[in-house]
């Protein structure tokens, strides 16, 4: 990664920030002594930043350079175990939806896949989203694995792919499950759009199901975090 993509990195990283209502550019310039203009064309597109004024922007984030370095998959093989080539980055519930790059200090373990997994599975989602990392992967706690059981099971390892936010069935005749944004959690349920709402439908016939108001400028896709592409209930 070079100079220019770092600090592309680091500029849609305090834009989500902001956009999250947790910082400002008043702020920032308070945190770093910077000009708010300054920062405003950084922001922007219209200048980039010194060595020295991308540390004093990291070290206001508590952020380190590494952090803008992307979670990368590995590709290393062992001897006799050709099947697991490829990992994804197991991240917080969080991470899933709303971070578009996972930095490496937000990766909590590796989710290994077999060979080729990750290749063969179609996109359908906005082009903005297709600029976020496509793969990650949520555990699944006992409280959130109850509508969806026995398919999720309590600690299940679930992974994502964030660039199919579409209610368009991925295999015919089967509803896509779907990772939902709900508030500020991450919900997995059959989904369904119907008279401006969302409809959030349990696998468990036990529990109910829930409608999700999309509110005014929002799309559907805007509260897809992405579909669930495999499921791993571990013993």
């Amino acid at each position: 990664m070079n100079i220019t993509q770092m600090h592309e990195r680091l500029r849609l990283e305090l834009l989500r920030r902001i956009q999250r209502g947790t910082l400002s550019v008043s702020l920032l310039a308070r945190q770093t002594g910077f000009g708010q203009a300054h920062l405003s064309n950084f922001l922007h597109c219209r200048r980039q930043l010194s060595l020295e004024a991308m540390d004093r922007i990291l070290a206001s984030q508590r952020m380190a350079a590494g952090d803008l370095l992307p979670a990368t998959n590995d590709a290393r093989v062992a001897p006799g175990d050709e099947m697991e080539s490829e990992t994804a980055p197991v991240v917080s519930h969080y991470a899933a939806l709303f971070e578009p790059f996972i930095r490496p200090s937000g990766v909590q373990s590796e989710f290994h896949l077999p060979n080729g997994f990750l290749q063969t599975a179609r996109t359908r989602a906005e082009s903005g989203r297709k600029a976020w990392q496509r793969f990650v992967a949520v555990r699944i706690s006992s409280a959130d694995a109850l509508p969806m059981e026995p398919l999720i099971l309590p600690d299940a390892l679930v992974l994502l792919d964030r660039h199919y936010t579409s209610l368009m069935p991925y295999r015919p005749n089967r509803p896509n499950l779907l990772a939902v944004r709900s508030g500020s959690l991450l919900t997995l349920r059959y989904v369904d759009f119907m008279a401006n709402r969302l409809v959030l439908r349990p696998h468990n016939i036990a529990f109910s199901v829930e409608l999700a108001e999309i509110d005014p400028g929002e799309t559907p896709s805007d509260r897809i975090a992405g579909r669930v592409a495999l499921i791993l209930n571990e013993p």
